[in-house]
């Protein structure tokens, strides 16, 4: 055996070629930049040094109900969780591309403080360490809109925005997406969330985000809209990671429109207001009729409204659909006018 095939230092004869390539290679490696340079007629391409959320979005206004939202999607992991802010009465923003998340708060904390979407995007730009680099969409409460593309965001980038929205993307497979959120917005009927959803499906029918689909998010704000009363947070539904986010966030909408009006009627009960409360929560029980936990409380709405036969109806179908709450319509003070009513009695016996 001779000398050379066991090397002395105890390394593999292949390994110590491999070192010595990627020593004669390490100069030209270090030479080659993460981006290049942009390609006329091609997206730019992406430095992956930073976080990029390369992303559609619509931020909007109800005028009729002083509703504020955000929808987004993105081939980008959670999108939800980085880009939708907004305060009910203060407005709604949008931050993206290499996005500056403070952008969100501190934007919502300057229109609160009386400044214009356009100055605060000044504001919030002002004293950015990247600003070429950022997209943001706001609307203020007023209904007062503006977007902004940094000039180093990724192609196609732009936005359009007009009374009650801003439109925005990057990396898009082109301006038809931000023109058929802009068109789509404008010409649906329906409530805030419906527009926006749909918005966002037209965006995502003429191409969307040029690398494909991961998420998707809508966030709708009103004064006491949250469970309770105590949040502002109507709708806040995420789709994080999904083959068709859209399709699944469609589903969830359904769900959180049907818990948006079952929000607002128990908040009315509890405030003792159950005429008011008795249309939210109709309207929830319309939407989701085979919901047994819906019916229970539309029964106990119903009672103290003073329809005696159409909360015993309603009960009915709650118990037929999850016996589980006999238990708790026995002993539920809510119920309880109906004590001694046979046909109460005969629900809830076991």
């Amino acid at each position: 055996m001779n000398d050379r095939s066991v090397p002395k230092s105890g390394t593999p004869g292949r390994f110590r070629l491999f070192l010595f390539v990627a020593a004669a290679l390490l100069p030209v490696w270090t030479a080659i930049p993460l981006a290049t340079a942009p390609v006329p007629g091609r997206p730019s391409p992406v430095d992956f040094r930073q976080p990029v959320v390369s992303t559609f979005s619509i931020v909007a206004r109800d005028p009729a109900t002083g509703e504020l939202g955000v929808g987004v999607a993105s081939r980008f992991f959670a999108v939800g969780a980085v880009v939708p802010w907004a305060r009910a009465g203060i407005g709604a923003v949008a931050t993206q591309s290499f996005m500056n998340t403070t952008f969100g708060p501190r934007g919502l904390d300057l229109l609160a403080a009386g400044l214009t979407p356009e100055e605060t995007l000044q504001v919030l730009l002002r004293g950015d360490d990247n600003p070429t680099r950022r997209q943001v969409g706001i609307v203020a409460a007023d209904g007062a809109s503006a977007t902004y593309t940094g000039s180093g965001c990724i192609a196609w980038a732009g936005g359009r925005h007009g009374p009650n929205y801003a439109v925005q993307g990057n990396i898009l497979t082109g301006e038809a997406v931000v023109a058929a959120l802009e068109k789509t917005f404008l010409e649906t009927k329906g409530t805030l969330a419906d527009r926006i959803y749909a918005a966002l499906c037209a965006g995502d029918a003429q191409g969307g985000d040029s690398r494909g689909r991961q998420s998707a998010a809508i966030l709708v704000v009103k004064a006491g809209a949250g469970y309770g009363g105590y949040t502002d947070r109507a709708i806040d539904i995420r789709v994080d990671d999904h083959p068709d986010p859209f399709k699944e966030l469609g589903r969830l909408l359904n769900y959180a429109q049907m818990n948006y009006a079952w929000n607002e009627a128990w908040t009315l009960f509890t405030q003792k207001k159950a005429a008011q409360a008795l249309p939210f929560m109709e309207h929830a029980a319309r939407l989701a009729p085979d919901n047994p936990e819906v019916l229970y409380d539309l029964a106990a709405i119903r009672l103290a409204a003073g329809k005696r036969a159409e909360a015993l109806e309603a009960l009915q179908g709650a118990l037929a659909r999850n016996p589980k709450l006999k238990k708790q319509a026995a002993g539920d003070s809510d119920l309880a006018a109906l004590k001694g009513d046979p046909a109460y009695e005969a629900l809830i016996r076991e």
